[in-house]
């Protein structure tokens, strides 16, 4: 008996108690990998194992290493397995998986499609398969493998999430809707299918349903920061501006670096008229993005409700110098300076606000302030 065959042993038999496999990989969810004891004891017995066998792979080493993370090393392994064993599917299934991970996901579309050419039937390969070409952009080809893999197993569950996601990604968000339904109702406690078909509902203009999905999705997992921030934008659009304020202020709690979330409570309290508030939270928010060009034209219009002209105009031009192409701060810049009679600095900004955004023409042409100067700089 080989001196490495107990180390072997050991370590499939760790595999196997963590449900990851030691032939073709079970992977777990959402490209995790072992940790706690489970993870120290299998790094372990690699090391043991490396120790006495450093050149001999074997898939069983291969899903080790790929069990705590070591995907490059897993990646070496398959492939070394595969020169002597090119027909082992379970090898090519487990390189692919590896490329996913090591971000190499067109080297995951071959290794998943010579596989599928041995076993046309297998649903996991062509879901996986369909997340690497999700990875490539191709959502076509992603919703097609997903497809394949629910018609071979009509209740794979993270096949209909994902194609769930994909084809909102592509606004189909009908059928996004659909599977959403789908998986929730596969499994009711799974916060983000509410989440991502609250996402859908909004944009199919049905906002109190939306609202009722992202509740759920909270209910489901209290710590799903992006359900409070949908449901709050969702508030503020609706015009309940108080529970906005309230979902942002728990998102800061859980995520307090989201410079968004500080930007959209500060336009809430903004939509209050609270602007030390609102000013306040712009603040925070360019603190934490210094060229948060949004956040920074939010700022110059608190500061010109509050009557500071010279900081409403600072502010305005910090966010033009942040982003050149942001046509509201040049837009507002050159509303300023046309209420100073400043036409000279006016025009540039108006012009390439216009430029930016054609309909601002039409806005300025309306406006007090700037119609004058338009005329004045006789553009076209």
């Amino acid at each position: 008996m080989s001196p490495r065959t107990p180390i072997v042993a050991r370590l499939a038999e760790l595999l196997e108690e963590a449900s990851i496999g030691a032939t073709r990989l079970t992977p777990i969810p959402r490209g995790g990998k072992l940790t706690g004891e489970a993870s120290r004891e299998v790094e372990r017995t690699l090391r043991a194992l490396e120790a006495v066998s450093p050149r001999v792979y074997s898939v069983v080493h291969g899903n080790g290493c790929f069990a705590v993370g070591r995907y490059s090393d897993a990646a070496t392994i398959y492939s070394a397995v595969l020169e002597g064993q090119p027909w082992s599917a379970d090898a090519k299934f487990n390189l692919a998986l590896a490329y996913l991970r090591l971000k190499r996901p067109q080297d995951a579309v071959d290794e998943f499609t010579t596989v599928l050419l041995q076993e046309p039937a297998l649903a996991e390969a062509h879901y996986q398969r369909g997340n690497a070409h999700d990875d490539l952009g191709k959502g076509e080809l992603a919703l097609a493998d997903y497809s394949r893999a629910i018609d071979l197993r009509p209740n794979y569950l993270q096949a209909i999430y994902n194609r769930g996601l994909v084809l909102a990604q592509l606004e189909r968000h009908r059928e996004a809707v659909e599977d959403f339904d789908r998986a929730v109702a596969l499994r009711p406690s799974l916060s983000n299918a509410y989440l991502n078909r609250g996402a859908s509902l909004d944009a199919l203009g049905r906002h109190e349903e939306a609202i009722d999905d992202y509740t759920r999705a909270i209910s489901r997992d209290p710590s799903n920061a992006p359900a409070f921030f949908n449901r709050a934008r969702t508030c503020y659009y609706l015009d309940d501006i108080e529970t906005a304020i309230s979902d942002y202020s728990r998102v800061l709690e859980l995520l307090p670096q989201d410079a968004e979330a500080f930007n959209n409570r500060g336009l809430a309290f903004d939509a209050l008229e609270e602007y030390e508030k609102a000013l306040e939270d712009y603040g925070r928010a360019i603190a934490l993005r210094p060229d948060f060009a949004e956040s920074l034209s939010n700022r110059g219009a608190a500061f010109e409700a509050l009557g500071d002209m010279e900081q409403a105009l600072a502010a305005y031009q910090a966010a033009v110098a942040a982003a050149p192409e942001f046509a509201p701060a040049h837009y507002n810049a050159a509303r300023l300076y046309a209420q100073q009679g400043q036409v000279d600095r006016c025009l540039p900004h108006l012009e390439q606000a216009i430029e930016l955004v054609p309909g601002l023409r039409a806005d300025a042409a309306e406006d007090e302030d700037l119609s004058w100067a338009l005329q004045f700089g006789h553009r076209p």
